[in-house]
């Protein structure tokens, strides 16, 4: 199977981590004639942080549930790449009463192609509610989510105009689907939400951006807010593969072997440009350390550099466009199930997101200190 085939096949199975790994680890034996084999379950530490849950994120949900008498559409966002990760339960809880469109966003760094099996499977999930796949570059797509938005506001009948909410996890591209829809519904090529590559650019409810003028259309850009506790280490894992998690919460390294640990499940040619296939991390930074020129004094490898880059070049699409969730017809039933299985209290999550704020602020004093 070439690279691009590849590109649109979701990544190992929640359910059946091994089973998926096993099938594609015979491929991969059959198609390159080697001894290859990628690792069928990913180590998870027990240390990493399992909370990020703001100050911003408190008061933006609190905010967005006062306000949702008074818009007539909740448009949520959750990212392509991670469509059962991105989901956040405290809209379920807190934005009730509202009709609401769910846009998947980033479709074109999940594949350069939608497969249309899984958007298929994944309007499945959410039935009855509205379900569209987004790439913020494509008009087409935009235009979509404007028509959806202007027959709301028609039926709706208001003589001074609709208010929308958009809502979703931080960073799964609030802000850059509302300047989109700016643009495509008035022409206005004037940015009117900043975006940026890390979570937590946006930390207040802004004010009504004009989408549209007939009918005349408002859309509130919000903060992204996280749940309180995240009890999943995958699920923590692959949303700081994405950028949803400011990844100086997670070593580096850690979430650069996650993704080492998908791209060998996908195709390891991916990174065939710095190393052979192989399931050590370390010599994957290293070897992309040397041959990229990131290398301290003495010749020594820059590894969180190098992390980093890697890290950047899979967020942007430059390695590999593929799932990280299982997208699969009892995949959405099966996390819900999870879900509440693994939940806490909101006073228990709370004393422990305390205690990790403490021990994070702990290690990086200890860690300042050693530099």
């Amino acid at each position: 199977m070439l690279p691009s085939a590849r590109n649109s096949l979701v990544s190992l199975s929640t359910r059946f981590p091994c089973r998926v790994a096993r099938s594609r680890a015979r491929a991969l034996s059959t198609i390159d004639g080697s001894e290859f084999t990628p690792r069928t379950e990913f180590p998870f530490s027990s240390n990493l942080i399992k909370s990020y849950f703001l100050g911003h994120h408190k008061a933006g949900l609190s905010k967005m549930k006062q306000m949702v008498s008074s818009v007539e559409l909740i448009i949520e966002c959750r990212d392509y790449r991670v469509p059962l990760s991105s989901r956040n339960p405290l809209f379920e809880e807190t934005l009730q009463g509202r009709e609401r469109i769910i846009v998947y966003t980033k479709r074109d760094l999940a594949a350069d192609v939608l497969n249309f099996r899984t958007q298929e499977i994944i309007q499945k999930w959410h039935a009855p509610h509205k379900v569209l796949f987004s790439d913020c570059k494509d008009k087409g797509d935009v235009q979509k989510i404007i028509h959806y938005a202007r027959n709301t506001a028609r039926n709706a009948d208001h003589m001074t105009g609709s208010r929308m909410l958009v809502v979703g996890m931080p960073n799964v591209g609030k802000s850059s689907l509302l300047n989109a829809m700016r643009k495509v519904g008035t022409g206005s090529n004037v940015k009117a939400a900043i975006t940026g590559g890390q979570p937590g650019v946006t930390r207040k409810i802004a004010t009504g951006v004009k989408i549209s003028e007939d009918p005349l259309v408002y859309l509130i850009d919000s903060p992204g807010v996280f749940v309180p506790y995240m009890p999943n280490p995958q699920t923590m894992l692959s949303l700081a593969l994405v950028g949803c998690v400011d990844s100086s919460l997670l070593p580096t390294t850690s979430i650069a072997d996650y993704l080492l640990y998908h791209l060998n499940l996908v195709d390891p040619r991916l990174y065939s440009a710095y190393h052979p296939p192989t399931n050590d991390i370390m010599e994957l930074l290293e070897a992309t350390a040397k041959i990229t020129g990131r290398l301290k004094k003495g010749g020594v490898p820059e590894i969180e550099g190098t992390a980093n880059w890697l890290i950047n070049r899979y967020r942007s699409g430059v390695m590999g466009r593929f799932i990280l969730d299982d997208v699969s017809e009892t995949a959405y039933e099966k996390w819900l199930e999870d879900e509440s299985n693994q939940g806490e209290s909101l006073s228990a999550a709370k004393r422990r997101v305390k205690v990790e704020r403490k021990e994070a602020r702990v290690k990086k004093r200890m860690e300042s200190e050693a530099k």
